[in-house]
Formats: C-alpha cells, sequence, structure tokens
C-alpha cells in the first residue's frame, strides 16, 4: 500500500477510530532492503568524533556576555512576557542562606531559576539577582550584619541541566545591585564560607568545568572583598572543591572537600585519586590532607562527592557524608545453575546451548509469559532459534534484564565521625545509609549538625535522613508535601527543631523536627524540559518538568495549581521526570506523555487510564537505547500515526496500542559508558509531506526519510561534526526547507549553531550572525510569516524577521538570562509560549511581531501559596 492510499484511507474515515486492522505496511522493494542494509554497514564504520570542540574560554563569554547586554538595550521588539507559572510544583533548590536573628528573613538560590528573598517566612518571594549576566546559582552566602551578599554562579550538582555560571558576585547593599567579582573560569561553584566578622575574606569551593579539564579549580581566597583572589588548594585538572567549612571560634581553621570527576556526554566517572579531605589551620596558605592511607576513610581513589560540617559545641567533632564509590561485587544466585525449580533471569546469564536444549517447555513458556515477550516466541521456537545459532542462549537475560552486563553499584552513602579535627575518622553508620543516596551520590553531599546537640544530624540525599543518637540509628523526616532530593538544609542555631530544607521541588519548612511541613513554593521557577498547547478554545498547555512530573491546564489558570485544591489550575497527568508530552488534535483529551529514557503511555483526561507505549527490540537484537529525553510525535497529518524514537524509529498506527520499529539506528553506534549515547534526540514529519521524516541524534547524524521511516538519507554532510542535535525542523513554507540546530553543551562549548537547508540537506548555510554564545536548544516557524523564526538558547529568546539573516533579543519581562528548552506557538490566538529549564513559562501576543490577529487581552492572576 502507498503513502498516498494510507492517507486517503485516514481521511476516508476522518480518523474516527483507530485502525482496525493488524498492520498497514509500506512495502519494501529488494533494493530498499540492499540500501537499509548498506546504510547500517556504513554507519557502523564511522566512528563518533568530537572534532575539534574546544570549551569556551572565559574571556570570549565576557565578551558575549557585553554584547548581549547591547543587545537588550538595542532590541526594537518590546512586546511583554507574561510568567503564568507553575509556581506549586518548586524547583531544584541549590542553597539557602538564613538571617539567624530573624529567620523569617531568607535567600534561596534556584539551581537554574535566580536568587529570591522572603521577608515573611516564605508567604511571598521576590527575584533580587534577576538583572545579573546568569542566574544559575551554585552557592551564596551572607554577612548578614553588613548586609553583604556573595553569588557564585554554576550549579554543582553534576546533573545533565547543571549549568554554568560566570563567576562569583558580591551586593554589599542587601542584594539591590551585584558587581562581578572574578572566577570567570569557575563554571560551578560548590560552596563560599565568609569570615565571620570581616566580609572581605571569603573562601570559594569552586568546582570547575563539568565536562572538561580545567586547571582553575580548588580553593580560593580573596582578602580584599574580591578584587583580587589567590588560588589556595589545587589537585588537578579533573579535581575541585565541592565544599568547604569554616571553624565558627577559630576562623583561621577550615576543611575542603576536593572531588575529582570527569563527566562525558556517554560516561560519568564519580570519584578518583584526587578526591580528599583537607585541613588549614592558617586561614588557607597551608593545606594538609587528612583522607589519607591511615585516616579510616575509604582509600585507592573510591572517595566520590563528600559533605563536612563541624558541631559548633565541640569543634574537635566533626561529621562527614561520603559517597564510597567502592564497588560491590554482583554476588551469583546459589541455585544459578539449578533450573529444577521456577525459571529467573539469572538463569538465563551464563546458560550453554546444550543447557538450553534441556529446558522444560512448560518453565520456559511459564517464564515468557511473565516477563510479557511477544506471543511469537515461545519455548520450541526459541529452542530451535538456539540451536541453529540465530539467538545466543543467554539473549533472555540480556532482554528480560534490559542491560547486556551487570554493572556492580558502588557502596554510596556513608556517615563518618571525627573527635580530634579530623585526625582520624570512624564510619559510625555500620549499613548503608538507606535512602539517602542511592546510585547518584554526585547529585548530593550535604548536612547540617544541631549547634548544641552532637549527635543531631541532617543528611540530604533522596530523603532527608535524621539521627538523634549519633549516627545508630536514622529515619526520614519527610512527608508527603516534602519532595524528594533535598539539596540544602538550614538548622535554627536556637532551636533545631525548626529547619528549613531545599530540595528538587522548592522549599519546605517544619517547626517540629518534621511532624509536620509546609511549601514555600510562591516563585515560579520550574525546570522545563517540554512544552505544547492542544486546539481547544480556550487552549490547554501541556509541559514536562525536571523531577516534577508532567502536567496541563488553562494559560487562564496562571499560578493555580491542584495542590491548592483550585479547579482552574494545572492538573498532575504523571510523575517523575517529565518529558515530552502532546494531546490529539482531534479531541484534545487524548493525551501522550513520558518520563525519562523513553516511557511514555496514552491516557485520556476526561477517563483517565493508561496504555503503556513500548517499542521493543527483537530477541538477540541490540538493546534500544533511549535518551533521557526521548522524542514523541504524533504526525501531522494522520493523528493515529504515533512517533517515539530511541536510537532506532519506532511507530504505531493505532494511537501507541501497537508499536513497530521502522528504522536502522540511525546513529553512529553505541558507546561504552554508563549515560545512554548514541541516541536520537530530535524528530519531525514535514507539515506538506505525510511520510517526510526527519531525525537528529546526539553524535551530530541528520537523516531523512521520504517512505515513512523504512529508508533514510544522511543529509548532514555539510554541518559542524561532534555536536548533539536539538532540533530538526521541517518547514512549513516549503518542503525542500530544512532547519537545524546543534548544541555544545556537553563540551563546554557554548557557541550558537542555527543552520538552513533550502535543497533538503544537500547544502546548509549557517544562521548565527549576531547571536551571542548560548547553545541553541529550540528553534519554531511563525505560522503566519514566513521569515520570521522563533529561537530558545540556554540564555533567552531571540527573534529572526529576515529568516535568520539577523537577530534580535526578545527580553521584556524576561531575566537578563534564563534558559529556554521549548517553545510553543498557538495559531489560532496567535500566542508564544516559552517553556523556560528554571522560571516556568512565559506567554506573549504574536499579533504586532506577524501582524496576524491579536489574541484576547488576558488577566495573569497570581495567588500565593501557604
Amino acid at each position: 500500500m502507498t503513502l498516498q492510499k494510507i492517507l486517503r484511507y485516514f481521511r476516508k474515515f476522518k480518523y474516527h477510530k483507530a485502525l482496525h486492522m493488524k498492520e498497514l505496511r509500506i512495502r519494501q522493494s529488494t533494493w530498499f532492503k540492499f540500501v537499509t542494509v548498506v546504510c547500517v554497514l556504513t554507519f557502523a564504520e564511522h566512528s563518533f568524533s568530537q572534532s575539534n570542540i574546544q570549551p569556551t574560554k572565559a574571556q570570549e563569554m565576557r565578551n558575549s556576555l557585553a554584547q548581549k547586554r547591547a543587545m537588550i538595550q538595542s532590541s526594537s521588539i518590546q512586546i511583554p512576557f507574561s510568567n503564568i507559572g507553575p509556581s506549586a510544583m518548586g524547583g531544584r533548590v541549590v542553597d539557602i542562606a538564613v538571617n539567624p536573628k530573624n529567620p523569617i528573613d531568607f535567600f534561596v538560590a534556584y539551581a537554574s531559576g535566580g536568587l529570591w528573598q522572603t521577608t515573611n517566612n516564605g508567604q511571598s518571594f521576590v527575584p533580587v539577582f534577576d538583572s545579573a549576566d546568569v542566574i544559575n546559582m551554585g552557592a551564596i552566602a551572607v554577612h548578614w550584619p553588613s548586609g553583604t551578599i556573595w553569588v557564585g554562579t554554576g550549579e554543582a550538582n553534576a546533573n545533565r541541566s547543571s549549568y554554568s555560571g560566570t563567576g562569583i558576585y558580591k551586593s554589599t547593599d542587601s542584594g539591590k545591585t551585584f558587581q562581578f567579582k572574578g572566577l570567570p573560569e569557575s563554571h560551578h561553584i560548590g560552596r563560599i564560607v565568609v569570615h565571620p566578622t570581616n566580609p572581605n575574606i571569603v573562601w570559594v569551593a569552586v568546582s570547575g568545568h563539568l565536562y572538561s579539564s580545567n586547571e582553575e579549580r580548588g580553593v580560593y581566597k580573596t582578602t580584599d572583598g574580591g578584587n583580587t583572589w589567590q588560588r589556595v588548594l589545587y589537585v588537578n585538572e579533573n579535581t575541585g572543591a565541592i565544599d568547604i567549612e569554616i571553624n565558627p571560634t577559630n576562623p583561621d581553621e577550615l576543611y575542603a572537600c576536593m572531588w575529582q570527576r570527569k563527566r562525558s556526554a556517554w560516561n560519568f566517572e564519580e570519584g578518583g585519586a584526587g578526591s580528599g579531605i583537607y585541613k588549614s589551620a592558617d586561614g588557607g596558605k597551608t593545606w594538609q590532607n587528612i583522607s589519607g592511607p591511615n585516616s579510616g576513610l575509604p582509600g585507592n581513589g573510591k572517595l566520590g562527592r563528600c559533605g563536612i560540617a563541624i558541631f559548633p559545641g565541640n569543634t574537635d567533632i566533626l561529621y562527614l557524608l561520603v559517597d564510597n564509590q567502592t564497588k560491590i561485587p554482583v554476588t551469583e544466585p546459589k541455585d544459578a545453575n539449578d533450573f529444577s525449580k521456577s525459571y529467573r533471569p539469572y538463569h538465563f546469564k551464563k546458560i550453554t546451548k546444550e543447557q538450553f536444549a534441556q529446558l522444560d517447555d512448560k518453565k520456559l513458556d511459564s517464564f515468557l509469559l511473565q516477563n510479557k515477550l511477544q506471543k511469537k516466541y515461545n519455548a520450541q521456537s526459541l529452542k530451535a532459534k538456539v540451536a541453529a545459532g540465530e539467538i545466543a542462549p543467554t539473549a533472555l537475560y540480556t532482554y528480560v534484564v534490559g542491560s547486556e552486563s551487570d554493572e556492580p553499584s558502588a557502596v554510596g552513602a556513608e556517615l563518618y565521625r571525627s573527635d580530634n579535627a579530623g585526625k582520624s575518622w570512624n564510619k559510625i553508620a555500620d549499613k548503608v545509609i538507606k535512602n539517602t543516596f542511592g546510585p547518584v551520590g554526585y547529585y548530593f553531599g550535604r548536612l547540617a549538625v544541631s549547634t548544641y546537640d552532637q549527635n543531631k544530624v541532617l543528611l540530604l540525599g533522596l530523603q532527608p535522613m535524621m539521627t538523634k543518637d549519633g549516627g545508630k540509628t536514622f529515619s526520614s523526616i519527610a512527608a508527603l508535601n516534602v519532595h524528594a532530593d533535598a539539596h540544602a538544609a538550614w538548622m535554627n542555631p536556637v532551636d533545631d527543631d525548626h529547619i528549613i530544607i531545599g530540595n528538587d521541588g522548592g522549599v519546605n519548612i517544619t517547626y517540629d523536627n518534621g511532624r509536620n511541613w509546609f511549601k514555600a513554593n510562591t516563585p515560579a521557577v520550574a525546570q522545563l524540559y517540554s512544552l505544547s498547547v492542544d486546539n481547544g478554545n480556550p487552549y490547554k498547555v501541556y509541559f514536562g518538568m525536571q523531577d516534577n512530573g508532567v502536567w496541563y491546564g488553562k494559560t487562564t489558570g496562571a499560578f493555580y495549581s491542584e495542590d491548592l485544591g483550585d479547579p482552574r489550575g494545572y492538573r498532575r497527568l504523571g510523575g517523575g521526570d517529565g518529558m515530552m508530552v502532546q494531546a490529539d488534535p482531534r479531541d484534545n483529551n487524548t493525551v501522550y506523555l513520558g518520563v525519562q529514557f523513553g516511557k511514555y503511555w496514552r491516557t485520556n483526561t476526561d477517563t483517565g487510564g493508561l496504555l503503556m507505549m513500548k517499542p521493543a527490540n527483537e530477541l538477540g537484537e541490540p538493546l534500544l537505547r533511549f535518551n533521557w529525553l526521548s522524542p514523541l510525535m504524533i504526525s501531522k497529518h494522520v493523528p493515529d500515526v504515533v512517533y517515539l524514537a530511541s536510537n532506532r524509529l519506532h511507530r504505531s498506527l493505532n494511537k501507541g496500542a501497537n508499536m513497530q520499529t521502522i528504522s536502522p539506528d540511525l546513529t553512529y553506534g553505541k558507546k561504552d559508558g554508563d549515560v545512554p549515547f548514541g541516541t536520537i534526540t530530535t524528530i519531525d514529519e514535514s507539515p506538506l509531506h505525510f511520510g517526510w521524516l526527519l531525525a537528529g541524534t546526539d553524535d551530530g547524524r541528520v537523516q531523512l526519510s521520504k517512505d515513512g521511516g523504512y529508508t533514510w538519507t544522511p543529509v548532514d554532510a555539510g554541518l559542524p561534526k561532534g555536536l548533539w542535535v536539538t532540533r530538526v525542523i521541517a518547514s512549513a513554507y516549503s518542503e525542500s526547507r530544512i532547519y537545524v540546530t546543534l548544541n555544545g553543551y556537553r563540551n563546554d562549548h557554548f557557541n550558537p549553531y542555527v543552520y538552513i537547508s533550502e535543497d533538503l540537506g544537500k547544502n546548509w548555510k549557517p544562521l548565527n550572525a549576531g547571536l551571542p554564545l548560548e547553545p541553541v536548544n529550540v528553534l519554531r516557524e511563525d505560522p503566519i510569516k514566513e521569515d520570521i523564526l522563533y529561537l530558545g538558547t540556554d540564555g533567552g529568546c531571540y527573534v529572526s524577521k529576515n529568516r535568520g539573516a539577523s537577530w534580535e533579543i526578545w527580553h521584556k519581562g524576561l531575566p537578563a538570562s534564563v534558559p529556554v528548552y521549548d517553545i510553543a506557538i498557538h495559531k489560532g490566538q496567535n500566542e508564544i509560549l516559552l517553556g523556560t529549564h528554571g522560571r516556568s513559562i512565559y506567554l506573549a501576543s504574536l499579533a504586532k511581531l506577524n501582524g496576524g490577529k491579536a489574541a484576547p487581552i488576558r488577566k495573569m492572576d497570581k495567588v500565593e501559596e501557604d
């Protein structure tokens, strides 16, 4: 059946129902099959190359920031954006600074949402850093007597979306104004401590570049208020300072936690020989390693991220939270070779061909059924395939477990104590501290100790864990309204039952040691991954957020949410890390949504229920590789057709009920590492031709299919190599026009890459003239005027009125810098929405830009929570 016939078939029935056909198949000729094989073999011969992508230098960034400030001043686009939330979901907090004499007055630093202050105990907040060059936060410190505030930019949690900063900033007027004070090559700052009596003396823990080696890591000190800096502790180009603590009774005594880490797009080394704990007794002039072989701490390069705290009542007592990277050996079950009972996945891990032939058919069929293998597989057919050598006898293990090998896990979180100012350490938790780190110690590492009870310690991790007996027992102090993943905490020095915690969902406050909590989440600081709209009137917006799930609601709901019990507000569709979400344009109720690494479902906002969409490789084939943000797409022509991508493209002809793999591996192939790589990151379908598909990958491939995804042609010959493809866009105005955006964030390379082709990828032209050094995330065409383009970068929103020949910044209503991850345009209302990774959603009218009909005037109501 031809593509044209498929399209006519769907139109005939007006898309009323899903197909009652088992399958629609575009017949492939022998020639097409030959081409497919050749393409696969050709891709296999390619090795992924980073080309010559170098980290962007700090001076280049400084020059670019000056250019951006000039763009803001000269921009002719004065149409205002309005923030429409959400706020109740909060956003990732990295640091908190509380006024000890007036604890209703405090600052909260959000990872990519800026610095905010409350003077009424979290009932409302105001942003105090929005005019700065970047709002990506790493650490803050406040000298309350003088009103001096120090801000270190760049989140030190080594997350896949931990944005870099531009150095350190200082305010001497309680946050009214800030000045840049150096350390531009720091990128990520873990901690700042200020001398208790002299705010001009400051120590900074510089974590350094996230994706590249750099010399400018370590502990820095200033004695003149940031006019000059001296690096006082350095280990190597891959080891930075992640935490630093000062003795409150003797400011010359300091402790620093050094952390060796190395991250790439496909692998993360979370510890190493450079990691260690250092002590200075002379204000940082000299340092001693107190984590050596006889210290009692994990050795042999097994230290990962660490956090340290001093007990103020006796400063010889130290607590150390350690991510122990010692690997736990994988032990085989005792009955791994005993096939007399019901079969388990481990039975197939090392099974031989001969053993497979002797398996009991009934027990094997039962195993296949329990593990939801396709019905075409049964005991007899599998035995025949194994006997013929078509599949390996161990293929069932790989298929069911979802891994080609068993990776030993690390020990994880451990708590140590020193009673002699760091001369020796004792592990005070006999077992791994459950619920603290899990396998992601790089994401945590802070702790707090009571000022007057040496046995009361709070550990931050997946859950806030408290011990009141010096580490003998631990329990979570979280509640249902306390979000997971705690990163910052303050314990009242005069009442240690009063605790403020910052986590992936904002701020929580307790006055009774965790028995009761309330949220302080009025800032709109959600970190969006994706954004879309439906065709309703009024229309609804759908969005996925970092660790806050998938939500939807009418834009007129603004800051309301179902958390407040208000029906006008945003409503939750799913949990986890919310990824792509799209609504069927025919009914606006059928919604496709997903979470990290390609787990997607179909649901209905009226009737509920979930249908899992699960592409699967054939038994014996290499496992599919899904990106953290795996792309999903409803066909622009036939909404029953839904696409989902791993390293291959998958398609459903019946609204996700059945997923069929329709492409070969479209990447350069798998790379060894512990992060999925060699994945498809973006897909698109031509609005002008059903079945004309585009796919871009994290390893720099861009390919085109004109037959619904069965055969593919590389169209990336004229594009830079080794960059992450963030968008492929098939133009709605010309069938031969393609836009591509690429991103060097994972190389600490911040140049903007935007390209256009007018001949389906045979030739490419760059469209980056005048853009500042900000990685590009998304591009959209204007729905009315062909020459107007919208661009979202890691620093904001830009508009071209001449199809990319030049750009203007669209800044009014936005912070000076905010990552724009996604852009949605509602043609009917002629409105644009920005999905930001740190400041929720912004909305503006396009009428003055494209000359179309103005959208109705909206009233953006805000409510304050708790």
